[in-house]
């Protein structure tokens, strides 16, 4: 009966999976903080691809993590052509080709020595204005690479317009944007940080929204939208709910929600710890974020959901 008349459902094609890749590693590296995800090779990043499509997952997103010493001060690994994360891009493309909706981060924290999203100036802020021309160069080699969907997530005032316009001069009108609309200065972040090898040392408050704040979202949303955002994303999902709820309510594109590391890390360390039971802690949290509106969950626990999913269909 509770199955008959429940409001809201999950699907395998609700959920994305965010995966890294490291350069130059032979074996995959466990990440600590969250148990059960790797950095991946190539090879097993390929693997993996084809596992998210077998399950009935719709999308992968992709983070690069460099070599050692490939870090420097404007990022550059991240448009080299050659770089990890167009090579992975690449990589998945010929393995499951248009089975799997193809992501890209478009930021440049995974490949400064500084650790922030953006150039920085004399003073060591972060530039805007020169970070976008950054932004620019990452959209046009991720698409050339093959990539289906960007997803600017350096909450950089007007990226959304300068990654359009960069895409469309290069023939790329259909690689889509995925706009990391509200991205909040979160501390659920840790477990990423070391995921993709952060080099950060501060924080990201100039530029990540106040976790106080709800009408600064719906501002930046009004923006990403009149520059051209094909979908919208709320980050994290758990603590956001609210505004996950509003920002469906307004928008009629598509609108996603990021189950990030610290939310991911909770429900796997006092699972561990026999404190909750873990698939229905997996599942409610989903579900949650479902019935919130978001139409497209990016979550670690994807491909192990979809494969659950379609077993009690079975």
């Amino acid at each position: 009966m509770r199955r008959m008349v429940a409001e809201t459902r999950l699907h395998p094609a609700d959920l994305i999976l965010p995966a890294f890749v490291r350069e130059g590693i032979t074996e995959p590296v466990p990440i600590q903080a969250m148990p059960g995800v790797v950095q991946h090779t190539r090879d097993t990043l390929r693997k993996a691809a084809a596992e998210a499509v077998e399950a009935g997952v719709s999308g992968i997103m992709l983070f690069g993590v460099p070599a050692d010493g490939k870090k420097d001060a404007a990022g550059t690994a991240g448009t080299d052509p050659d770089g990890i994360l167009q090579v992975a891009i690449r990589d998945v493309r010929a393995e499951i080709g248009d089975e799997l909706v193809i992501m890209s981060d478009l930021c440049l924290d995974e490949y400064t020595d500084h650790g922030h999203c953006g150039v920085l100036d004399a003073d060591g802020r972060v530039d805007n204005d020169a970070t976008l021309e950054r932004y620019a160069e990452m959209a046009q080699v991720q698409a050339d690479a093959g990539v289906h969907v960007v997803g600017p997530s350096g909450m950089m005032d007007g990226q959304v317009g300068v990654v359009r316009d960069a895409l469309d001069t290069i023939g790329k009108e259909d690689v889509a944007i995925l706009a990391y609309t509200a991205k909040y200065s979160s501390a659920f972040y840790g477990p990423f940080r070391e995921a993709v090898g952060s080099s950060l040392r501060g924080d990201r408050k100039t530029y990540q929204q106040d976790p106080a704040n709800l009408r600064e979202s719906m501002r930046e949303l009004a923006l990403d939208l009149e520059e051209g955002a094909d979908m919208v994303m709320v980050k994290p999902a758990g603590p956001y709910l609210d505004v996950l709820a509003k920002v469906a309510a307004s928008v009629d594109v598509p609108v996603a929600a990021y189950q990030i590391s610290g939310e991911y890390a909770m429900v796997e360390a006092a699972a561990e710890k026999g404190w909750i039971d873990r698939d229905r802690a997996i599942f409610e949290t989903l579900t949650g974020i479902r019935r919130a509106g978001a139409q497209m969950i990016l979550t670690y626990w994807a491909t192990e959901v979809a494969q659950k999913l379609a077993d009690a269909r079975d």
